[in-house]
């Protein structure tokens, strides 16, 4: 049996949350731009549980812009199964939830004129977009293409469509929130809107409207959606649930979304008061820092440590009690007092618990090599503010965030090339290395041989800062270096938690 509006009827809802039938006459109050598995994952999660309470009353109409069918969508009435699966405060998490939050999926190349007329709906609120990273990009083309190729074009056109429908009035104005994983990403998107309205030649008037009836906002969304999981956990679920669902998804309990926003933008998003994981507020930095930090500077700090120690996942790292202390001690001692940010330590003991849960979630098949991706521009955007920000503070060597650059200097250590690809070796393990900056190691290995490490720290140019100015630092990184070359790990981590306990 397929997961269809039809079949609602013949499933047990002692094993999944079942939509009553009064919301498939709710209104489409949201236009999304884009049908990945975050998106349906957390916004439309909150949507979901929002109109199954009575608040917020809102269907969203998702538009496809990627070539691709929709037909996944269309044949289970854009139904789909969210299986919430981990650990919260401690302790287990296993919820079943069939989401009714979206009204049907429009496919951009198709059906454009079909988009530009919900555009016109007097019930339209809000448009939510996650296009990636590179969706909102500036490409100065005429919004009379069926349809503009990018998607601030295709914002624009929307926006355009709805002001000649309702006369410009400033009540016809929409809430615009971006997702995409950029800094500003809703002030980007708002200026290259206005950019675009500026080469397409349209009047003053509407472009004026666009600045003071909609507001675009800044937002950061955190929650981990892998989606379909693999076919055994799959047949798994769907035998337990009792039907087949093509677009069912795993995720996470934890949940964030972090929107920039006022008075007036929390009037609109009424989904946000049934749920404490929608945070409407002026300034959203602190949830950003938090993220970044102890989030995602503790997972690339750990990464080379559990990688090269021979641990394949986040979750069996946590089960290994030198690096799970390891992991616990770095957030507590180095990460949370040096976060470049006013945050308070009951601020961040709460997020660095949820951090602990997540990284410990059984179903979560997070593996430290992918975390490893593009790890020198990790390292310099989220660990050297940390570290700058350490050494004023306290003016001594953050132990553990040494031992993490000395992990990452043996990891990009590069053992051979072949052809646009790079190598690594350690204790036998080869891994290919994903990194920008391969060949510059490659290179700095072949210059300075035994001086390999000392070089790439005291390199000013390739670090934007002197990390030799660092009191103590480049020794310290250099002496566990070495140690992880020689095969110490377990040795170096057991010396980390006693200098700890002796202190």
């Amino acid at each position: 049996m397929i997961l269809s509006q039809e079949n609602l009827k013949l499933i047990n809802p002692e094993n999944v949350i079942v939509p009553q039938a009064s919301i498939f006459e709710l209104p489409e109050k949201v236009l999304q731009f884009g049908t990945g598995v975050l998106l349906r994952g957390l916004p439309d999660y909150f949507i979901d549980k929002a109109n199954r309470q009575g608040i917020f009353n809102g269907r969203i109409a998702v538009v496809k812009s990627t070539n691709g069918s929709t037909n996944e969508f269309n044949s289970q009435n854009s139904l789909y199964t969210l299986c919430v699966r981990g650990l919260e405060n401690g302790q287990p998490v296993s919820e079943n939830i069939i989401s009714s939050a979206i009204s049907r999926v429009i496919s951009a190349e198709e059906n454009w004129q079909e988009i530009l007329t919900i555009a016109k709906s007097k019930d339209l609120k809000l448009i939510v977009s996650n296009t990636t990273e590179v969706g909102i990009t500036l490409v100065n083309e005429s919004i009379t293409l069926n349809p503009p190729i990018s998607f601030p074009a295709k914002v624009l056109a929307v926006l355009y469509e709805r002001f000649k429908a309702f006369n410009g009035s400033k009540e016809s104005g929409l809430v615009i929130i971006a997702t995409e994983l950029i800094p500003d990403n809703g002030k980007k998107l708002a200026s290259f809107v206005l950019q675009l309205a500026q080469f397409n030649q349209l009047e003053a008037s509407f472009i004026a409207w666009i600045a003071s009836s909609n507001t675009f906002c800044n937002s950061l969304v955190d929650r981990i959606v892998p989606g379909k999981p693999d076919a055994t956990t799959l047949a798994n679920l769907q035998n337990e649930l009792g039907y087949t669902d093509n677009l069912l998804s795993t995720t996470e309990p934890y949940r964030l979304w972090a929107i920039e926003g006022d008075e007036k933008v929390a009037k609109v998003l009424e989904f946000a008061k049934v749920d404490a994981g929608v945070v409407i507020a002026n300034d959203i930095e602190i949830y950003r820092e938090l993220k970044v930090r102890l989030l995602n500077g503790t997972h690339t700090l750990s990464s080379g440590i559990a990688f090269l120690s021979g641990i394949d996942t986040v979750k069996n790292a946590m089960t290994n009690e030198q690096l799970k202390t390891y992991i616990e001690d770095l957030m507590a001692i180095e990460i949370s007092p040096a976060i470049p940010y006013e945050v308070t330590p009951k601020q961040t003991t709460a997020f660095a618990n949820t951090v602990k849960d997540r990284f410990a979630n059984p179903s979560i098949e997070h593996l430290w090599i992918n975390i490893t991706f593009q790890y020198t521009l990790k390292m310099k955007i989220r660990i050297l503010p940390l570290l700058l920000n350490y050494y004023k503070l306290f003016k001594k060597v953050p132990e553990h965030i040494a031992l993490g650059f000395a992990a990452y200097l043996v990891f990009m250590k590069v053992d051979h090339k072949e052809g646009n690809k790079f190598y690594g070796s350690y204790q036998g393990l080869e891994y290919l290395i994903t990194d920008n900056n391969a060949q510059y190691f490659y290179d700095q290995l072949s210059a300075n041989g035994t001086n390999y490490a000392t070089s790439v720290l005291n390199d000013v140019d390739f670090w934007g800062t002197d990390l030799s100015l660092l009191g103590g630092f480049t020794k310290a990184v250099k002496e566990k270096y070495d140690r992880i070359v020689a095969g110490e790990i377990p040795q170096t981590l057991e010396e980390l938690t006693t200098s700890k306990i002796n202190a």
